[in-house]
């Protein structure tokens, strides 16, 4: 993720930016821990990998027809980016399914960058959905584990 231009911190942000008003002393190391966690599950670091290597094929114009040109302008019928996200999602419940909704409208922060296609002149029709799933699945496990100790 880091050479797309992601770090564990742009996505900490996402993270304060879902949970700070719930959680009035949130610390961004708190924040950077839940991200850590998220990613350190296999089936995380699978969909990652899998969304990273279609992103990257689509740049070098190697899928076939109709796939190159749907992922090349990220059409917004084409769902699977999104599904592909939920499976992150749903490691943490319910919860992350409306954060993932959320940030994903919005596009905070990393987001609205890896959306910018101009700015980049990268494919990253698979990552900002991963980048905004791993950032709800964080928030969706900070919120769970702060219930069971306030």
């Amino acid at each position: 993720m880091h050479d797309r231009g992601v770090t564990v911190n742009d996505i900490a942000e996402l993270v304060y930016y879902l949970q700070s008003k719930y959680h009035k002393n949130l610390a961004m190391d708190e924040c950077i821990f839940n991200v850590e966690r998220v990613m350190a599950k296999r089936e995380v670091q699978n969909a990652i990998l899998t969304g990273i290597q279609l992103d990257i094929l689509a740049e070098q114009g190697k899928l076939e027809e109709p796939l190159q040109t749907i992922l090349a302008t990220d059409e917004g019928l084409y769902g699977i980016d999104e599904i592909l996200a939920l499976s992150i999602v749903n490691v943490y419940g319910s919860i992350g399914f409306t954060n993932y909704g959320y940030i994903d409208k919005q596009k905070p922060g990393i987001l609205g960058l890896l959306n910018d296609k101009e700015a980049s002149g990268k494919c990253h029709t698979f990552l900002d959905d991963i980048v905004g799933a791993i950032a709800a699945a964080a928030s969706s496990r900070l919120a769970h584990r702060a219930a069971h100790t306030e």
